[in-house]
């Protein structure tokens, strides 16, 4: 009886999980407090939607894949919106990839139950190789490699999103110094901004512009948008930039000389940051061939000592 209890377990999670998945997948109804919530957050919104790694490779799957974590994506947005699920942690690295809430939550909701399954495939595997394993094994294992795969795409996100903010700050530098450039030539502040943002086509540059452009539509001052902006993906040097505009908007030299002097403070702390980019790599390297060259001696020395112990055993 007792040999039954864990294949009947384990059955019974299994079919406890892929009916809540069925549920999950299914489309949602979001009720009329969630409409007006989407509604009044789009209208407020100072982004638009540009393509990222994570939607070029979203949109590479197969039909039936991206129509399923669509609508599994579509289940968790509502879900989070309906239960006040704000994720502040993860907001800013969403915002700068372009993810949404539901798109993550269905990301960790994928991996974990992929991950799930593995656990009984390795214990199967182990078994025909000859291991006599518990029962017990595959639940154990497959639960906590379903944990595992349940935060991986947090430090997948936190990784990805800091690689795009370096990018991010390096355009920023860039789009100082064309806005500096324009200014020089007798536009306004409004017009520099807008041109500088349209020489490239460059996802940061089009985040940029699309910003500007949106806040003509929607009313506000372009300084406002940008730092609108750089609250939403947590990059401080478009929060500063926006106060900086915001308190020399009526002085153009002083403008010139400003961003002037914060693009050349951001080439070089990029460049401080690259070089201990590189001296960290330079360290791994030098560790890694000590370990080589301490490897070699070892395997060297070793038939040696050996030799000269077993003579003193004698």
């Amino acid at each position: 009886m007792n040999a039954m209890i864990w294949p009947m377990l384990s059955g019974a999670l299994a079919g406890l999980g892929l009916y809540l998945f069925v549920r999950v997948l299914l489309r949602p109804r979001p009720g009329v407090a969630t409409l007006v919530a989407r509604i009044d957050a789009g209208s407020r919104s100072m982004q638009t939607h540009t393509l990222s790694e994570y939607d070029t490779s979203f949109a590479e799957m197969s039909g039936r894949g991206r129509s399923a974590m669509t609508a599994l994506a579509d289940r968790f947005e509502v879900m989070a919106a309906q239960r006040g699920w704000q994720m502040q942690r993860h907001r800013a690295d969403l915002a700068i990839l372009n993810r949404t809430v539901g798109a993550m939550l269905a990301t960790k909701v994928v991996s974990g139950l992929i991950m799930l399954m593995i656990g009984p495939l390795v214990w199967g595997a182990l078994r025909l190789g000859g291991l006599d394993l518990g029962p017990a094994m595959p639940l154990g294992l497959g639960l906590l490699l379903a944990v595992l795969g349940f935060f991986l795409p947090d430090f997948s996100l936190r990784a990805e999103a800091e690689q795009r903010r370096r990018e991010f700050r390096r355009t920023v530098g860039i789009f100082l110094d064309l806005v500096s450039m324009n200014l020089a030539g007798g536009r306004g502040l409004p017009e520099a901004l807008l041109a500088a943002s349209s020489v490239s086509d460059h996802w940061s540059v089009v985040r940029i512009r699309q910003t500007l452009a949106n806040a003509r539509l929607f009313g506000t001052t372009p300084w406002e948008a940008l730092g609108q902006l750089g609250k939403d993906i947590g990059l401080e040097e478009l929060e500063s930039l926006s106060g900086a505009l915001v308190l020399a908007a009526d002085d153009g030299a002083k403008i010139r000389q400003s961003l002037s002097a914060r693009a050349t403070t951001m080439r070089r702390k990029a460049l401080s940051e690259a070089e201990g980019d590189e001296g960290e790599r330079s360290q791994s390297m030098l560790i890694a061939q000590m370990l080589l060259v301490i490897a070699f001696l070892v395997y060297l020395a070793y038939p040696a000592l050996t030799a000269l112990m077993s003579e003193q055993a004698l």
